[in-house]
């Protein structure tokens, strides 16, 4: 995990054998178009794809284990720096073009030598995601030499992960960029783990409070395989091969179009489940008279780290004292006793006010909102906090339970494999659909009809209210599946769809490979 990005002259080992002929054409019209534009060819290209996550749907941000793999799509950023040193006090300049230039218009940013690019996160810019990158990168080239000075740099941006569609495109493209500007200021062996971590911070700066799933996927996917992503004691990647069945597993990614971007929605969405979890951790760690210690998750407290709390082997400061958990106790038995006190801790199915949650922390209602509502704003009249911890509890079990899958030495000859997995999928969109309340009845609708032509499993995927749905199918089944959606759905939602757009809907998804210049 520690390996540096990969670097590379040809794409052939980067997208499937199908792809392989538009994306060629894709990478020569990016460099052609950077020649025209900037009088030059790029002296790199870095590269960065998007994912769709299999199974652990918000825990992320709880620091619980999720298993996604990086797709096809990607964003790509064509780089030219200026060869010359910057001085002190000699502002750099950033020109940045995007291939889509009639959504995405022309910007320049001056960038004071000893400071960082202005980002307004008021207003939805697509340069606030290179902006995003361009900090987090200059910032820990800061941390080595604290006179560093950022050289200009001309860049053209080009993606193919639909926005708002649930595959992270904004990770890609922060985690891209982050990774160009590392290159581009003379890094030449870009540590994995350091561009992860400095991704998942620098895309909060966009006004999302990211857990680190998404930048950690399309850095860290090895094509082929699933990525087991851990968060806590610190970051950890690991590829999952998937079992040689046959047929093959094969998973396919459906788009609803219905566009649900986390950045425009956060406060009421995204952000708002980040500020009911860390809610809930301190509520049920109040409740039980256990000390959270900071950790790494957006708000500086996590579910997870209420498990640590609990299981450490320290002793309750309630009075009479509550019986804590054994250290001893496997990780498994763990998650299922915090999963058992959820009701018991957090009782009220209806939630909470703020008046409420801040008599429970004892805090002032201007002390809670200064430090759970402030950083990144939400609006909730309650706060469904207990529903919140049930969900993520459970889908860690789940996630658990997934991964043993996978990894049991019999798995490619068991006939209840791919039902087994399938089943645990479906219990993820229920949980997301019924308990945190993530889902849309585009969503549902897509699932249901996959179901019914039959997919073993199908659910949400990304930060859900729209987006994307992923499914496990039978490959014998994927052209009736397919014909299902198109029929019961898209042509329903929109009846002279075009060809191209109906192509676009659906893909047949294979693992990919994360990033590289």
């Amino acid at each position: 995990m520690d390996e540096p990005v990969s670097v590379t002259n040809s794409i052939d080992a980067l997208y499937p054998s199908a792809n392989l002929s538009s994306q060629e054409t894709r990478w020569q019209n990016l460099i052609k178009n950077f020649e025209d534009k900037y009088g030059g060819k790029p002296a790199f290209v870095a590269r960065s794809p998007g994912r769709v996550n299999l199974i652990g749907e918000h825990i992320d941000y709880s620091l619980y284990e999720v298993l996604p793999m990086a797709i096809a799509a990607d964003v790509l950023i064509a780089v030219s720096p200026s060869m010359d040193e910057n001085q002190k006090g000699v502002d750099a300049v950033l020109s940045m073009l995007n291939t889509n230039h009639g959504k995405h218009r022309p910007s320049e940013c001056a960038v004071p030598s000893l400071g960082e690019a202005h980002i307004d996160a008021t207003k939805h810019e697509w340069t606030n995601y290179f902006k995003a990158g361009f900090n987090g990168a200059i910032d820990l080239l800061r941390k080595e030499d604290a006179k560093f000075s950022p050289r200009s740099m001309n860049v053209l941006v080009d993606g193919d992960v639909p926005a708002g569609g649930g595959l992270s495109s904004s990770a890609a493209f922060v985690c891209a960029s982050a990774l160009a500007v590392l290159r581009a200021n003379g890094r030449e062996n870009v540590k994995k783990k350091e561009l992860v971590e400095l991704a998942i911070v620098s895309e909060r700066a966009v006004g999302v409070n990211s857990g680190g799933m998404d930048q950690s996927a399309s850095v860290f996917s090895v094509k082929g395989d699933a990525l087991s992503v851990s968060f806590s004691p610190e970051l950890h990647a690991e590829a999952i091969p998937f079992p040689k069945t046959e047929p093959p597993i094969t998973f396919m990614v459906a788009q609803s179009f219905v566009t649900s971007d986390k950045h425009v929605t956060g406060p009421r969405c995204y952000n708002l489940r980040v500020v009911e979890c860390t809610l809930a951790a301190e509520m049920m760690a109040k409740s039980l008279g256990v000390e959270l210690k900071r950790d790494s998750g957006p708000l500086g407290c996590s579910l997870r780290g209420l498990q640590h709390a609990f299981f450490d082997g320290g002793t309750s400061s309630k009075d009479p004292p509550v019986s804590l958990g054994d250290p001893q106790t496997p990780y498994k038995e763990q998650l299922e006793t915090m999963l058992s006190m959820v009701a018991e801790l957090l009782e009220n199915e209806g939630g909470y006010t703020r008046e409420e949650i801040a008599a429970s922390l004892s805090m002032t209602l201007p002390e809670l909102e200064e430090k759970y509502m402030t950083k990144f704003p939400v609006q909730a009249v309650r706060f469904m906090v207990g529903k919140r911890a049930r969900h993520v509890f459970s889908e860690a079990l789940r996630v658990i339970a997934f991964k043993d899958l996978l990894q049991d030495p019999n798995s490619a000859t068991d006939p209840n494999l791919l039902p087994r997995l399938g089943s645990l999928m479906n219990e993820t969109q229920e949980s997301c659909r019924d308990i945190y309340e993530c889902s849309c009845p585009e969503i549902d609708r897509l699932c249901s009809i996959a179901r019914e032509a039959g997919a073993y499993g199908s659910r949400l995927t990304g930060a859900g209210w729209g987006g994307c749905t992923v499914h496990l199918v039978p490959r014998h089944k994927v052209n009736d599946i397919r014909k299902a959606w198109i029929d019961k759905y898209y042509l329903v939602m929109e009846p002279d769809m075009s060809k191209e757009k109906l192509q676009e809907a659906v893909v047949v998804s294979e693992p990919g490979q994360g990033a590289v210049v």
